[in-house]
Order: C-alpha cells, then structure tokens, then sequence
C-alpha cells in the first residue's frame, strides 16, 4: 500500500515487518546499501529484477483511500490494512498474478521489425497505414508491445521519433470494443497537446469504431458531459479539466485499463503533482501506469519507483538526446536589443518552410510579434494567456500553412508536431536545460532535417556552455553563409 504526499507528491510503502534477528537485520541493511542508482541506457530495454510476475497495484480505495491530514499538507492512509489478505498477494497487497493473466514472457521485450509482427487488430494496421506509417520507430518497436501485454512502462526517446503513435497504437489496440465507458486516460501538460493526441488517436483509429474524445479546460464542461454519457472508450485531456470530470461523476473510471502520462517530467513537476494524484487515486487496481517523455530526469526515475509496478523502462543516454538531423548553432548579439535587427536579418537570409521563435516570457511574445507586424514580416503569436478560441485558431493558421512564423512560450515547447517546421529560433535562451531539447525537438521532426539557431548575449555565455556541458554537445558559431543552412 501507498502513502501520496502531495507536498512533494512522494509515494512510501508501509514499513514491512522488523526482520525476526540480527543477522537478517544485517543483511537488510547491507542490501539497501548497495542498491543500484537508476542510469540511463540507450534504447535499452530494463527488466526488473524479479521477472517471476509483475504484480497487480492494489489500492483498496472505498470511497476516499487516503485524506488530507489536519495541516492541509500530506496525505495519510486513513483505512487499516483489511485482515483477510488473498493467498497470492504479497506483504504489499499487490497480486502475484501477471495483469493480463499470464506468465511474463521474453517477448514483452524483443524488439518488433513491423506493425504486423505485433499482433495488432486488423482495424488498427489499417489505420496505421492509413496514416503514413511504413516501419515502427526504434521507440515504436521497443514498447508497444509490453504496453499491450498489459506492463507499466517508461519510454524515453528523443523528439520527433514517434512517441505519441507509441501509446495511441497502444491505447486502440487495449480497447474493448463491447464496452463504451472510458478505457484508456492519456494526460498532457498544455491544451494544445491534448488536442493533438484526439486528432493521432482518432486517425489512427479511423477503421476501428474507438470513440476518443478530448477533455480539455477553456471548452465547455457540457459538451464533455454530452459525449462522456453518450459512450467514449479514450480519453485525452488535461488534469485539471479531468479531475473535474472525475469530481462531478461525469467521468466514470471503473473501466479504465490504462493511464498515459505523457511529457512525464513536466507533468510530475510542483503544479501538476497534487492533480495527478488526484487523478490516480480514482484509478482502478489493475489499471496500468505508461510514463513517455523525452527528457526523464533522475529525480523523475526514482519517483516512479513508488508508484509503477515493475516497469519495463526504455531509456536513452542524456548525450544522445541531441537529436541527430539539427544542426545546431548560435548567433553572438552581445546586447538584448541588438536581437531584434538580428531576426529581421536573418528572416530575410534564411529560406525556410516553417519556423519558431521562442521567448521567455509572455510579454516578451507580445512585444516581439507586434515589432515583427510592425516591419511587415507576417507572424503569429501564443501564449498561455491567450484565449482558448484564439490558440485553436492560431494554431489551425500554422498548420495550414496560412502562417510560416510563430512566435511562442515554451508552451508550445512540448510535443507539438507540425512537420514543415525546419527552423527553431531560441530568441531568448531557456532557463530550464531540459526545455533547450523539447524547443529544438519542434525541428527535424521523425529523422527529417532542421536548423536551431540561439541568440547570446554576453550574459548567456555561461547558460549556453551549461547546455553545452548538460547534453555533451558542441552548438557552434552560425557561419557567415546562412543560406545554404536548411
């Protein structure tokens, strides 16, 4: 059993029993010494240790399994541990048996070449070609396969290679068809993001008869509640407007096989947490937990020991997140208002299909775009403060084409592919280093080619060198020839 606080969202188990003498208290403790520190492998499959079974999450949950304590703060477990306790639970409470009925095999983790040696619904491979897909992704093949089989697991891979087909392939594939309430919950960080993955799950399952739907705030709660009770077996949505539906019992979780976090390490950061545990207090006990991220930070690892079971974990090493296909480089300005007349020379040198340029701050958007209209450079703008109506339409304008520059927050950072993008633009340099590969991720989508260009000034040298140390890549001077740059 588990105990969330939502102070830093930490799970603990309940303390087994004190070993019976001194020797076994010994080797406890010489056991817990040298317990191994999480590292990163390269599109590597990680197998716990234990592979006898991976066991059920067992959460006795009644109406509320855990409350707040008296300070408002952490959570305590507020039920006694039942006193019958299954024979094939362990000390935890957890089953012993495999989530989808079976022993664990090897082939949970052996790589599939193709769509069709994954033993897909016929529906589902339709779709999937349908939708332009030839070969998985090395991501592709590595984790569909123990997604479906029923496995918690963490997928780390750069941007660009697939990781929303990952889990939406996977999402379609785990449905049942004969039941209509909600079976898989897939939850993102931005609207915008939500939305994408409607749009890739509700393609990729144009041949199957899947309803997905989004739940995302700034739309209307009705229109929710409309397709909810009408029969929706995928949602994807935001925590915020997820909870909400969850807390107003219009979102039924009974049925739920899976929970998809994705862009994991933004999601499990201080703003989302108290949400997301919120959120995973309602699932039921044999519900799957999938985490997908391109950046998987230590402290990220080590926090989904306590709540995944015996994930199959699917890491890249940090020096090889620096995305092969960009090129990298960046452009000395010495002074912040000397970025301007930079940009507007650059907009007339480079001949690019799409591009975006990312500031810091909201206002620093806003500012920008109205200097760029003022030039008559043609642009678009977005920021989280904007309206929902106005963010749809500004990006439904990029998508289309109708517009070749946006200018954006780093809302726009995560996830979002738009292919024709060849040209990232860091205005302003990110604070956050894991920010710096979600940003030039947006380029050189799925192996395609792209430029990311930094703008530095004498006070950025030393966040630029960090970056530079962090991913264990040089980014180099932009060449006086910009021209034959995309």
């Amino acid at each position: 059993m588990f105990i969330w606080s939502s102070m830093g969202l930490s799970f603990h188990r309940l303390a087994p029993p004190p070993p019976a003498n001194n020797f076994q208290k010994n080797a406890a403790a010489e056991k817990q010494k040298h317990r191994a520190t999480p590292r990163y492998y390269v599109l590597k499959t990680i197998m716990p240790k234990d592979r006898k079974s991976h066991k059920r999450r067992h959460r006795d949950h009644g109406d509320a399994p855990y409350e707040k304590d008296g300070s408002g703060g952490s959570y305590s477990h507020h039920h006694k541990r039942r006193n019958h306790r299954h024979d094939d639970q362990d000390e935890s409470g957890r089953s012993s048996r495999s989530r989808h009925g079976g022993a664990e095999s090897n082939d949970d983790i052996t790589p599939c070449p193709t769509f069709d040696s994954m033993s897909l619904k016929p529906a589902l491979l339709r779709g999937i070609y349908a939708y332009g897909f030839e070969k998985p992704s090395a991501i592709q093949q590595r984790a569909i396969r123990p997604i479906v089989r029923g496995r918690d697991v963490i997928a780390q891979s750069q941007s660009g290679t697939g990781k929303t087909a990952v889990f939406s392939i996977s999402a379609l594939q785990l449905l049942d068809d004969r039941v209509k309430d909600p079976q898989v919950l897939i939850l993102s960080p931005t609207r915008e993001l939500a939305e994408q993955t409607t749009q890739v799950v509700s393609s990729l399952g144009d041949f199957m008869s899947a309803k997905c739907h989004g739940c995302i705030g700034g739309r209307s709660l009705g229109d929710d509640r409309k397709a909810l009770e009408q029969g929706v077996q995928v949602i994807s949505g935001t925590p915020g407007r997820v909870y909400d539906l969850i807390k107003r019992g219009y979102l039924m979780s009974k049925s739920l096989k899976a929970f998809i976090i994705d862009e994991a390490d933004e999601m499990l950061k201080m703003g989302f947490k108290e949400q997301i545990y919120d959120i995973y207090r309602n699932l039921p006990p044999q519900a799957q937990v999938v985490l997908v991220s391109a950046t998987l930070p230590v402290d990220v690892l080590e926090m989904t020991r306590k709540f995944m079971n015996d994930p199959v974990r699917i890491l890249v090493k940090r020096d090889e997140l620096s995305l092969e296909g960009i090129k990298q480089y960046y452009v000395n300005v010495e002074k912040e208002e000397w970025k301007f007349d930079t940009l507007c020379d650059l907009y007339d040198s480079l001949t690019v299909t799409q591009a975006v340029i990312f500031c810091n701050t909201k206002q620093k958007v806003d500012w920008l775009a109205t200097k760029m209209r003022e030039s008559n450079f043609t642009v678009s703008s977005m920021h989280g403060d904007m309206t929902q109506e106005d963010r749809d339409s500004t990006m439904e304008e990029f998508r289309s084409g109708a517009s070749r520059v946006l200018i954006a927050t780093d809302l726009w950072g995560r996830g979002i592919d738009v292919q024709q993008v060849s040209l990232v633009i860091c205005y302003d340099l990110p604070t956050d280093r894991e920010l710096y590969i979600h940003r030039i991720g947006r380029s050189g989508r799925f192996g395609r080619k792209g430029v990311a260009i930094n703008f530095v000034t004498e006070g950025d040298v030393r966040t630029l060198k960090g970056i530079e140390h962090f991913y264990r890549t040089r980014i180099e001077e932009m060449p006086a020839n910009v021209s034959d740059l995309t």
